[in-house]
């Protein structure tokens, strides 16, 4: 397209010129005895631009000439730029191609030819750690940090990672604590953070992260659940030889969390373990009113004598909502057991193997008649429990 308009414009100027040196009857004469030229105005004029023409294109051959060795090295540094350019982009993909050896290859070529060499160095830290070579991932690892600052938050990130997946726990979390203390904490060191955490079983931290993470809706529900009940099982765990303790830890944990079927559970039975009966009571009542779960009825149904008729009371009630519910049937079966209420266990116990057939309760069915002094019964009902599957 540019050629076409520069070809018009050189028609037009011919034309041009014709139309104005048609009626125009300049001329320009040149003396020097014993010799006279006369040319015409319109001719002088197109000699005159030649003449410079000719004059600028040798000057600028000239100019060309002294300054190649300059043009040449610009060449050079441009052909290296693009091939560290190429290098580069090609350590990446191979990386993500899961072809870390080529990977490693290209990231050495891209930092030798000066291509953005701290990012050339940690492609192949990555690389070089996948390859088990750790020796080489240390010392990329360092080369990166001799590059300068502005990798700094990438370098220390990268180094937490490969340390997490060497299971160095401690080391990965001293790491990403320096870095949140120097700077914002991202969601994604957050992360790396509590994977360190869980490793090095730090529990407080790992509740507290937790609780980060939701506000900011960034672990699924599942997991936190997960990490919360494992945190609360381990803490509680630690305190079962100290039950007024193990309360009092309890009792801090936020009310929403402990209605959480999976954080009710591991916080009831550590309570009941304690000897804290009443409190293991509460937190599965308060749980079971949020969020009816199998697992939690299951635990309700085991109780100290003292508790019986509460529970009791308290899973009649329940019954009423639920009232095909074997695992709460169950559950009341056990219970009337301990009260040695044997009419009322027999009655829920054969209810909840009628909705749900099941060795665990033709086990509870055997002993009750072994109690009540009928071995035919119970025999019955032992061989059915081990003809049963479940």
């Amino acid at each position: 397209m540019r050629a076409l308009f520069w070809l018009l414009a050189v028609f037009a100027g011919a034309v041009a010129l014709a139309i104005i040196g048609r009626g125009n009857e300049g001329y320009a004469l040149f003396v020097y005895p014993p010799w006279r030229v006369e040319l015409s105005l319109i001719l002088f004029v197109v000699l005159l631009a030649a003449l410079f023409a000719v004059l600028y294109l040798c000057v600028r051959i000239v100019h060309h000439t002294l300054n190649l060795p300059l043009h040449v090295r610009a060449y050079r540094e441009r052909r290296r730029a693009e091939k560290a350019r190429d290098a580069l982009q090609g350590a990446g993909q191979a990386y993500l191609e899961g072809r870390y050896a080529r990977a490693e290859n290209d990231a050495r070529l891209a930092f030798e030819s000066g291509a953005s060499r701290p990012l050339a160095a940690l492609l192949a830290a990555r690389a070089a750690h996948q390859l088990r070579a750790r020796d080489r991932r240390d010392a990329w690892l360092e080369r990166a940090a001799e590059s300068g600052d502005p990798m700094h938050v990438a370098r220390l990130v990268t180094r937490a990672e490969l340390l997490l997946e060497d299971r160095d726990y401690i080391g990965a979390r001293t790491v990403l604590r320096d870095l949140h203390g120097s700077g914002p904490k991202h969601i994604a060191t957050l992360r790396l953070l509590l994977r360190a955490e869980l490793g090095a079983r730090n529990w407080e931290e790992v509740l507290r992260l937790t609780g980060v993470l939701s506000k900011r809706d960034a672990i699924s529900p599942a997991l936190q659940d997960e990490y919360r009940s494992q945190a609360l099982n381990e803490l509680l765990g630690a305190l079962a030889g100290d039950p007024a303790g193990l309360e009092a830890r309890w009792r801090r944990v936020p009310a929403r969390v402990q209605t959480l079927a999976r954080v009710a559970l591991a916080g009831a039975r550590h309570a009941a373990t304690a000897g804290r009966a009443s409190l293991a009571r509460e937190i599965i009542e308060k749980a079971l009113a949020q969020e009816w779960s199998p697992a939690l009825v299951d635990l309700y149904g085991v109780a100290p004598a003292e508790d019986v008729r509460v529970r009791i009371e308290r899973a009649e009630r329940w019954l009423l909502d639920h009232p095909g519910d074997a695992r709460l049937l169950l559950a009341l079966g056990r219970l009337c057991v301990r009260g040695e209420l044997w009419g009322k266990a027999q009655n829920y116990l054969e209810a909840s193997l009628s909705f749900e057939p099941g060795r665990e309760k033709h086990l509870e069915l055997a002993r009750l008649f072994e109690r009540l002094g009928k071995p035919a019964d119970a025999s019955r009902h032992f061989r059915m429990a081990a003809e049963a599957e479940s």
